[in-house]
């Protein structure tokens, strides 16, 4: 059994951005309005999935899941390529790809395999588990992308040197990729680590307060975060991997002329 929330209360808990809001303004962080904005995109952008979800929920049309689906992803891509500090000309089609990817297999092996959701494209668990999928693979991808290509501009005289003796371009960045991986991979390994003990994790909860038996809500929690654990992993990869092909050419040359932004490294 679940508790109806009614619009005041809603609004009720809307006081609670004060909290934040006062103290950037005591501290003088600068960030009220941006907390402000965000809160009120938050509600805008959370009412208006309502509405289509509901919609979606009772149309059951694998043709309209797939497409929100795809908006989705296409979101994420766009959120994930603008964090890092340096870009460069292909990293919105590299983030795209490498979310895409990721997200889709492994929601698809959840649902087909794991869960063995009938129909699969039952908008009820396919769009809600793509959702958590694609967010962590976001924040993996941000992370991933903007350490590797940091750390690539600041060893450019080591990677060069090392090109240089006859090392091979995978042999020169192969440094900078995996501390790319494990700088994407961490708040996944954090969350995961003290899930449980910390945190409740926000499927579980809800699954609970919607009445469901805490040892049911805890299976599916678990199976969650192994996909997630997987999507991050696999996603991370991909962009690591495309953004090392999109920085050295054919010729094993370091093109850090490809990069561009305020911070990047001359």
């Amino acid at each position: 059994m679940s508790y109806e929330m009614s619009l005041w209360q809603v609004a009720l808990s809307a006081l609670l951005m004060l909290v934040s809001v006062g103290l950037s303004w005591w501290l003088r962080l600068g960030l009220g309005r941006d907390i402000l904005i965000s809160g009120v995109r938050m509600v805008v952008q959370l009412l208006l999935v309502g509405l289509i979800l509901n919609w979606v929920f009772n149309l059951r049309q694998p043709l309209f899941v797939v497409a929100i689906g795809l908006v989705m992803t296409l979101l994420a891509a766009q959120a994930a390529a603008a964090r890092p500090k340096r870009k460069y000309a292909s990293i919105w089609i590299n983030a795209f790809i490498a979310i895409f990817g990721s997200s889709y297999l492994l929601t698809g092996l959840t649902l087909v395999g794991l869960l063995q959701v009938k129909p699969w494209y039952d908008p009820r668990y396919a769009i809600p588990i793509l959702g958590m999928v694609l967010g962590n693979a976001l924040t993996g991808v941000a992370l991933t992308l903007d350490r590797v290509t940091g750390d690539l501009s600041a060893r450019q005289g080591e990677i060069e040197t090392l090109l240089s003796l006859g090392a091979t371009r995978w042999e020169a960045a192969h440094d900078s990729l995996r501390v790319a991986l494990r700088t994407g991979l961490m708040p996944t390994i954090n969350s995961m680590a003290v899930m449980g003990i910390v945190s409740l994790p926000g499927m579980m909860t809800g699954q609970i307060l919607a009445g469901e038996s805490p040892q049911n809500a805890v299976r599916y929690q678990i199976i969650i975060m192994f996909v997630i654990g997987a999507g991050s992993s696999l996603a991370n990869l991909t962009a690591a991997l495309l953004t090392y092909r999109a920085l050295f050419d054919e010729r094993d040359r370091l093109r850090l002329e490809r990069l561009h932004g305020d911070n990047k490294d001359n």
